[in-house]
């Protein structure tokens, strides 16, 4: 009979320790979090439903514009693109940690138990995206077997060039779709009413109809958490400090890339386009802008990325920074909280202030949701080792807690 270590078993399927924890990746999700707030609520406050000429009818109209246009291009992929890195980073890390089948079937388990979540979540509301990580999320376990480069070689290809490809042939594949002003227009109707069941039938109603339309987003969440997963196998966040020089040249290059693809972007040929880049014109010319829209939001979340590595290793800005990392322990909690808040606050059944305020009012209800958060966060942590939702994951997941499992927190 084979010998086992005594606690080897225990150690593979616990939680992460609190002294293995990395408070720049709290931190890092926490900023994801809150480009995830002000990007979600385009839709949670019902303004993204509203007709294009009800939305210039608002007296916020001329700085909704200038709003919109920020967050289409500086805060939507890139938000997605940091969340999305930082789970295939988490999946990294728990797979290095033992070389056993037990930490295969707890991380399978994991996965499980956040698809029921995103289920349950998305019953409230339709944009969830706990679904994808944890159904993508599952094809990482054999993808695992490549080598970093590969991995991240692949997962850019996944994002760039393969939405390209099903283009050719999948949306014809696909069901046929109600009208979109006529979905929006029904969801907006509902959502603004005070009828829990109308609300629950048009989001789901809502629901189906965008997981066609948006059918290639589960492309953009797995190559990214493929290039995620290389990047946690590196270890080149982990030791940040001792990649310093890599950091720099990382956001260095990404910048100068996003720049350059989004002045492309800019300047291709358009009829209200005051200069055009002829290169751009054509049928090579669309495959080429469409091969830029596709790497523009992974290119600028990879230098968010290096740009904020970079602000906190720095002493000053890591003081600031800091105060992320609470908001990044309790990610999963937040992330539902915000929408439970964000249905109290806009839709009828709540409050019901609706999209009156423009892309204004979401500004300043993304601030005051996260700060509130960010509070909360601080205050519950003094007193827990993890979030509410974190916690019953991890309970679900590991079972009855070991004594090893009693004094870790959330990863």
């Amino acid at each position: 009979m084979v010998l086992r270590p005594p606690c080897r078993d225990v150690e593979l399927i616990a939680p992460i320790p609190e002294r293995e924890r990395v408070e720049l990746i709290d931190a890092l999700r926490g900023f994801a979090l809150l480009g995830v707030l002000f990007v979600n609520l385009h839709s949670l406050s019902l303004f993204g439903l509203l007709p294009k000429a009800e939305r210039e009818a608002l007296p916020t109209a001329g700085v909704d514009h200038w709003l919109g246009w920020f967050s289409d291009t500086f805060v939507s992929g890139t938000s997605i693109t940091l969340f999305s890195l930082l789970f295939g980073m988490g999946f990294a890390m728990q797979m290095q940690r033992g070389d056993s089948g037990i930490g295969t079937r707890i991380y399978v388990r994991r996965l499980l138990l956040l698809l029921l979540i995103g289920l349950l979540h998305a019953a409230l509301w339709w944009g969830d995206i706990l679904r994808y990580y944890a159904a993508l999320g599952l094809l990482l376990i054999p993808l695992s077997r490549l080598s970093s480069k590969w991995l991240a070689t692949l997962g850019a290809l996944t994002v760039i060039v393969l939405p390209l490809w099903l283009q050719t042939f999948l949306p014809g594949l696909l069901p046929k779709q109600i009208i979109s002003s006529e979905s929006a227009a029904l969801s907006l109707s509902a959502f603004s009413g005070n009828d829990w069941g109308a609300v629950f039938d048009a989001n789901l109603a809502r629901d189906l109809r965008m997981r066609i339309a948006v059918w290639v987003l589960p492309t953009y969440v797995l190559g990214r958490l493929m290039i995620g997963a290389a990047l946690g196998r590196s270890g080149v966040l982990q030791q940040a400090a001792q990649h310093h020089h890599l950091w720099q040249r990382s956001f260095v290059v990404m910048s100068l890339l996003s720049v350059a693809i989004l002045l492309a972007l800019a300047f291709r040929p358009a009829a209200d386009a005051w200069i055009a880049l002829p290169w751009l014109d054509g049928q090579n010319g669309r495959w080429l802008t469409s091969l830029l829209r596709n790497a523009a939001p992974l290119c600028l979340g990879l230098a968010y990325l290096g740009g904020f590595v970079l602000l906190y290793l720095a002493p000053a800005s890591r003081r600031f920074l800091r105060w992320l990392a609470p908001v990044g322990r309790m990610a999963l909690t937040n992330y539902l909280s915000q929408t439970l808040l964000s249905i109290a606050i806009f839709y009828g059944i709540g409050l019901g202030i609706g999209p009156r305020f423009g892309m204004l009012g979401i500004l300043f209800a993304t601030l005051l949701i996260f700060a509130a958060q960010a509070v909360w966060s601080v205050r519950w942590l003094e007193r827990h080792q993890q979030g509410p939702m974190e916690a019953l994951w991890r309970r679900l997941t590991y079972g009855r807690r070991s004594s090893v499992v009693d004094r870790t927190s959330s990863a």
